[in-house]
């Protein structure tokens, strides 16, 4: 019987709502992970992806990976991993360097042997080269068979890469897949070969939609595969969901505020109904004055055009998001700007980062992604595409980043 934990989605040096606090947040959450292997005494430890939240890491996320690392290793734990699509380099990656210090190993079409399981890795693959794959697999003689990888993946409903497939095609049978990218923990069985498909979920939130508590999964391989659930002690998330009638407005929020303890929480408010227009950035004051670490304010309701729409200065963000949908802009003008806007690296990184996103879209010249926002209107409408789960936030805070060709 082996009995492995399953992670991913860590998103280290992620500096969320740019506060510090939340940067480290995610770097605690890796510790508890590794601190729940070692106090489980787990076989290996296996990474689905994404272990930091950019391809440019800031000294100190390198060196909190590190630290994890070792410690797994001075307690006899092997780390086993494949490379996400937030931090996939286009030569050498981060896992490379923790492979060539005996810290991590890096799968791929050969197996990796933990008693009786042979591991096999899948990095995130785009879509404009997943067809030319051919999913061949080195044999093995180990009773149970796992494939690793980072992508979303069908038969569940967010999927965009059926995992049948590559289940069928493989040359080897596979017993499990443990995948990552989707934040949320799922399982699924496949029907044709019988493989287990299962997500693990981020080990912090990323993004205010991720409302269940976060965790990782235990994994044993024995007569069956029997996968459990567990969660990690991370910085509290309150949601408040806000329904304001007619003449209710911005004290209604504030009294439903009233009745939790916010104190370095992080407070998503949604509101709803017919009630009057709110002021985010005051709702994000009071929150503050409370304790709050963070507070978001999302407003669904729609207001005539005529009306003055306040704008929270707390998440400017917001109001250049709407202003660059109003420009009707095609899909592939808004990835280009979200990669040059939102990256935040040096200029040399960023032209990189261009450079393989429009050889993407043009090896992909059939998916629209020149139209315009009118011409492609209706296909965003039946096919939704769910990105990374929010655009990278990065702050320098006078510390240099690093790259791989400092350490070489």
């Amino acid at each position: 019987m082996t009995r492995i934990l399953h992670t991913g989605d860590t998103h280290l040096g992620y500096q969320q709502y740019h506060l510090p606090e939340r940067r480290e947040d995610f770097q605690q959450a890796f510790e508890q992970v590794a601190a729940d292997a070692i106090a489980e005494d787990v076989d290996a430890v296996v990474h689905a992806g994404d272990l930091f939240h950019d391809r440019t890491p800031r000294l100190s996320d390198i060196m909190g990976a590190l630290s994890v690392l070792r410690e797994l290793d001075d307690a006899g734990i092997p780390f086993l991993a494949v490379v996400g699509n937030h931090e996939g380099k286009r030569s050498q990656q981060w896992l490379d360097l923790f492979e060539s210090m005996g810290l991590a190993t890096r799968l791929g079409a050969e197996p990796v042997r933990i008693d009786d399981v042979a591991f096999y890795g899948l990095d995130f693959v785009p879509r404009s080269k997943r067809d030319s794959l051919e999913h061949e697999y080195e044999p093995h003689d180990a009773e149970h068979t796992v494939l690793v990888s980072h992508g979303l993946f069908e038969p569940f409903e967010h999927g965009d890469w059926d995992a049948r497939e590559i289940a069928q095609s493989s040359t080897v049978d596979f017993d499990a897949m443990l995948v990552g990218d989707d934040h949320e923990a799922k399982q699924k069985q496949l029907d044709e070969t019988g493989a287990w498909l299962t997500y693990c979920g981020s080990t912090e939130r990323a993004s205010a939609s991720e409302r269940e508590a976060r965790g990782y999964n235990l994994v044993t391989f024995g007569e069956t595969v029997d996968i459990r659930r567990r969660g990690l002690d991370t910085r509290e998330f309150i949601f408040l969901d806000v329904e304001l009638r007619p003449e209710e407005g911005s004290e209604q929020v504030r009294e439903r505020i009233d009745q939790h303890d916010v104190a370095d929480a992080v407070v998503i408010v949604t509101l709803t109904g017919d009630g009057e227009q709110v002021m985010p950035a005051g709702i994000e004051e009071y929150a503050a004055d409370q304790g709050a670490l963070a507070t978001r304010v999302n407003d669904q309701r729609e207001f005539d055009d005529e009306t003055d729409v306040e704008v929270s200065f707390a998440d400017p963000d917001e109001a250049v998001e709407q202003r660059i949908s109003d420009l009707g802009l095609s899909p592939a003008a808004r990835d280009l700007d979200e990669t040059i806007r939102a990256s935040k690296v040096a200029d040399s990184n960023v032209a990189d980062a261009v450079e393989r996103r429009v050889e993407t879209f043009i090896e992909d010249a059939d998916s629209g992604a020149f139209d315009s926002a009118e011409e492609s209107a209706a296909e965003s409408s039946a096919q939704e595409i769910d990105e990374s789960p929010e655009s990278a936030e990065d702050s320098t805070d006078g510390e240099s980043q690093v790259t791989m060709e400092d350490y070489l």
